[in-house]
């Protein structure tokens, strides 16, 4: 057995000659690594500070899972005046990497702002002019020089014998000592005095798939289910279910995530809509797990044998499919464990094994786990569980209602499934108080539902894309679904066909992982009366669908073709890099990714040099949120988020890039204040990329 990691003291360093504080990314001064996955482009921040007037200046220290140095990146002032510093950083490989913030004294800096000031002041110039040659030398050392690329060790060389050269203007000496080549070049390899490392914080660096990717959920009973003429029906199976994989990933999904595919209890067994009384040949809901056929790590007979679960997950990875599997850590009452391990459940003063509530609702087909009496004799075996289901091919597990479960439990767990199997990913389901999301986050989930699903109006979708692309990214990595099998909300329920197109771009673009319940393409948005969820629960009864006429509906092509611009575009792949802009309009909201040159996959290949040309990836989305009329607004465009310079002495409101939409094809003249009109029976957004032309 792997043992649980020990205790890790929070890592500090004193105070060093140019102080370092408030360092983030980090989780609880260091109690939980930061998130990261390869090829993620990471903020790292920092205040720095010193006595005096002189120049400060820091620099972002990636450490690979050896300890050694793997990249620097210069950090720049965010907020002058207020002393914080941000750079970026790429890890490019999984592993237990680390990083500090690097301050230092910048006598460049010093010199060049005090000599500047000085000149216009017309004091101390010949000295200014001495103190530069000293500093140009130290800069122009040939150790130093050796170090920089060629066209920055000319650049500084011919500024240092410039600066020398007395027959010169003192003027024109400082002015080539100054110039935004010069700055540029100390930018990429300074001169560093004084230089004060932070403490060495944590950073986890996970697969790709664990901040990028497409989910689609499914029933695996559902598809190919058959009801004969006498009403009753043939459930469907893995070789049915596997007949849908051509088209989810000719949709562009990567995983297909299956609702639990154990047995199902008998007893209390739920009827359609969440009737206390199921009828003859009603299935049950698959979150009532166990019966005589087994428990969870059991297959319902139904779906198959343990070989058809394995030829259903090869035939997923013929398709480009990995294949998620719903952990739900509760039993029906016919659940093995529940005669062989009393202690795992809890009892009421009557002698009864408490069932689930949440009240007013109550789940009298399903007893919770209780972790009090035997925690690891239960932790135990809901490892081994896991472990089954991994060595049968599943690579990711969503998480039923994990916040229901103590959080040392699920720390330990997490911690033993990485040490065996860090390529194993797993999606927290927790609708819950921020807290605890957040703490499920910190202790090990590497994704979480999030309360995207109910965030409808403008003002409160801006603040929360702001709000988990931000500093909590390093936290809690969302994953966006428009609907599940449990939540219908009120906008779907009445905003028609473009509704849910308003929703899904939203989704594709709102966060790297996003994900779909099956029959989304049909627009199935019918609820039960008095409650947010579809009427004919699929959780309790078989639901095939006529899935020829998605095609008449046109929202699978929107789905496949949103996922390939994903795929395309890296900007889109990215968590932590959404800006907000304006828009007059309370209907019309703007936002925009961007993934800078040097953070892209270099366009060609072997020397490490990249194509001409290859630039900023920005992505602009322009979306109206009225699924029942047409919108229009002025736009202002934060071009500086954009990458974007109007050329000098412009109109600002003259065209001077090109828009492309990746949906339609067209492209746009466009400048700092665009005008759009958008239709919903038409198209309900624009995804821009930003050209310049």
């Amino acid at each position: 057995m792997v043992p649980a990691p020990a205790p890790v003291p929070a890592p500090h360093a004193p105070i060093g000659r140019v102080p370092v504080v408030e360092v983030s990314p980090v989780v609880e001064g260091g109690r939980w690594p930061a998130k990261a996955s390869v090829g993620e482009v990471v903020p790292v921040e920092a205040t720095v500070f010193r006595e005096g007037h002189d120049a400060v200046n820091a620099t972002a220290v990636l450490l690979g899972p050896d300890g050694a140095v793997r990249q620097t990146a210069p950090m720049r002032d965010i907020a002058p005046g207020l002393d914080r510093f941000q750079g970026f950083v790429q890890p490019d490989a999984e592993g237990d990497w680390s990083f500090r913030v690097e301050a230092w004294g910048d006598p460049y800096a010093t010199w060049a702002h005090d000599a500047t000031v000085k000149f216009e002041a017309g004091i101390d110039q010949e000295l200014m002019l001495a103190e530069g040659v000293l500093l140009f030398e130290r800069i122009t050392a040939s150790e130093a020089q050796a170090a920089r690329s060629p066209q920055d060790a000319e650049t500084l060389a011919q500024a240092a014998n410039v600066l020398g050269d007395e027959s010169r203007l003192p003027e024109a000496r400082l002015a080539i000592a100054t110039t935004q080549a010069v700055k540029d070049a100390l930018t990429r390899s300074p001169l560093r005095d004084l230089v004060s490392p932070s403490a060495t914080y944590p950073l986890r660096v996970h697969r790709r798939r664990a901040l990028f990717g497409s989910w689609y959920e499914i029933f695996p009973r559902s598809e190919g289910a058959v009801r004969g003429e006498d009403g009753t029906w043939t459930s469907g199976t893995f070789a049915t279910a596997a007949r849908r994989l051509p088209a989810i990933a000719g949709m562009g999904f990567d995983v297909v995530y299956l609702t639990p595919v154990s047995p199902i209890g008998t007893q209390f067994r739920k009827g359609r809509n969440n009737s206390l009384h199921a009828q003859p040949g009603d299935p049950g809901s698959p979150y009532a797990i166990g019966a005589a056929e087994g428990g969870h790590d059991a297959i319902h007979p139904d779906l198959g044998t343990e070989d058809d679960f394995r030829a259903f997950v090869a035939a997923a990875g013929d398709h480009g499919l990995e294949v998620a599997l719903d952990l739900a850590l509760q039993c029906s009452p016919d659940h093995p464990w529940v005669t062989a391990h009393p202690e795992w459940f809890k009892t009421r003063a009557d002698g009864t094994i408490a069932y689930a509530e949440n009240p007013p609702k109550k789940y009298q087909d399903i007893y919770p786990l209780y972790f009090d009496n035997d925690p690891v004799g239960l932790r135990e075996e809901i490892l081994r569980v896991v472990e089954v289901w991994i060595e049968r091919g599943v690579t990711l597990f969503r998480v039923d209602n994990p916040h229901t479960k103590p959080l040392d439990f699920w720390e330990w767990l997490l911690a033993q499934v990485h040490a065996r199997h860090p390529e194993v990913l797993f999606l927290s389901e927790a609708f819950t108080k921020p807290a605890m999301m957040a703490t499920l986050a910190r202790i090990g989930f590497h994704q979480s539902y999030t309360y995207f699903t109910w965030r409808n109006h403008k003002d409160e979708i801006l603040d929360y894309l702001r709000e988990v692309s931000g500093p909590q990214g390093s936290v809690m990595r969302p994953s966006f679904w428009p609907t599940t099998h449990d939540i219908l909300p009120p906008y779907l329920q009445h905003g028609g066909v473009a509704g849910f197109a308003v929703r899904a771009v939203l989704a594709a673009t709102g966060s790297p992982t996003w994900g779909i319940y099956t029959g989304y393409e049909l627009v199935e948005n019918v609820p039960r009366p008095g409650v947010e969820e579809q009427v004919d629960n699929e959780k309790y009864e078989f639901k095939p669908r006529a899935w020829e006429s998605a095609e008449g509906i046109g929202i699978s092509l929107l789905l496949g073709r949103l996922n390939q611009v994903r795929r395309e575009h890296p900007a889109l792949q990215q968590l932590r890099n959404l800006s907000v802009h304006g828009a007059d309009n309370g209907q019309v909201l703007v936002y925009s990714r961007r993934v800078r040159a040097e953070h892209l996959p270099l366009a060609s290949g072997q020397d490490g040099s990249q194509e001409p040309g290859h630039t900023d990836d920005v992505i602009l989305v322009v979306l109206n949120l009225d699924p029942w009329g047409a919108q229009e607004s002025t736009i202002h465009l934060d071009l500086d988020a954009l990458g974007l310079v109007p050329p000098p002495g412009a109109d600002p409101h003259a065209p001077f890039f090109e828009a492309h939409d990746l949906l339609t094809g067209e492209s746009y003249p466009w400048g700092a204040h665009p005008f759009v009109r958008l239709d919903p029976r038409r198209q309900v957004a624009h995804v821009l990329q930003v050209r310049l032309g």
